[in-house]
């Protein structure tokens, strides 16, 4: 889901190594007008953001986030524009196709400061937390989980969190949720640090009935943030209209309107994809976004 962080030294390196330039001509909204397409970097099989249903179309929370983006732009260009799904399911994946141009935008991203010198984030689209997953029933009597392997995915926000909380624990490296997943099933680790919401996700591709996360969704997270999507630096006018996007979707859910509700409940929630999320957590946290924003009216229901 989420990119490591990367210093810009390594990041220019990786690309003059293997020849590719950074696109410097244009800016992204210059270059969508001009090319009539609009252009996504997204996983294909990341439930509940981006994955194939079982219509095999693709579909998910961020997909929906990136339509509402490309409705906005077809209006403020006053023209048709194609929207292209590119698959990027890795940090050496995304951030080049971002400098060269081949992506316009990419979603599911955590903000982190080191991240942030590099490409720019829009307003943040839900709320998540850190959290571990275990077997069913598993959960220790002595929850320090003193010696017990938890398994680490690559990104350092988890990480911090997961060993600040439990630092008598023994942590173990895995390269991406769905080798802990293995990890976990086949008794290599005890537990496995994660985003809840994807946690969950993966509870549901796996075995919807064998998993369970602690903390309890009764007690707060291990660390909260919210979920972005990035573009590329120095690219206000388009970033403006992602940010448009995304505030108009939590001001119509805050509004109670009728298709954004729908949107937004669809995927998070009581009755959502994946249910790990309070309505308080996301009222509250939709408030304090868009409480510096202007509003945006909806038609009274």
């Amino acid at each position: 889901m989420m990119w490591k962080k990367l210093f810009v030294s390594s990041l220019m390196g990786l690309l003059l190594s293997t020849g590719i330039k950074p696109v410097m001509a244009g800016t992204v909204l210059e270059n969508i007008a001009k090319s009539g397409v609009f252009n996504v970097g997204t996983p294909l099989n990341l439930v509940p953001y981006a994955y194939y249903n079982e219509e095999n179309q693709l579909d998910g929370f961020s997909i929906d986030i990136v339509k509402l983006i490309h409705k906005q732009l077809e209006q403020e260009l006053g023209r048709k524009i194609e929207l292209n799904f590119v698959e990027v399911n890795s940090l050496q994946e995304g951030f080049p196709k971002m400098m060269t141009g081949e992506i316009d935008i990419a979603c599911n991203t955590v903000f982190t400061w080191e991240r942030d010198k590099h490409i720019d984030f829009t307003l943040r689209y839900t709320i998540s937390g850190i959290r571990l997953l275990l077997p069913k029933g598993k959960i220790p009597s002595d929850t320090s989980f003193a010696k017990q392997k938890i398994g680490i995915p690559p990104q350092t926000f988890v990480r911090d969190a997961i060993k600040l909380a439990y630092p008598n624990a023994v942590f173990v490296e895995v390269a991406s949720l769905q080798e802990g997943i293995t990890a976990l099933k086949d008794g290599k680790i005890d537990a496995l640090g994660g985003d809840s919401i994807l946690l969950d996700g993966l509870r549901q591709q796996v075995d919807k009935d064998g998993f369970e996360q602690f903390p309890p969704f009764t007690e707060p997270s291990l660390a909260q943030y919210g979920v972005a999507c990035v573009v590329p630096e120095n690219n206000s006018s388009f970033l403006n209209i992602a940010n448009y996007s995304i505030a108009k979707m939590m001001e119509g859910y805050l509004v109670k309107d009728p298709e954004m509700t729908e949107l937004f409940n669809k995927w998070i929630g009581a009755n959502g994809v994946v249910d790990v999320v309070s309505e308080e957590s996301i009222e509250l946290f939709f408030k304090s976004n868009i409480v510096n924003h202007e509003q945006i009216p909806f038609p009274k229901q």
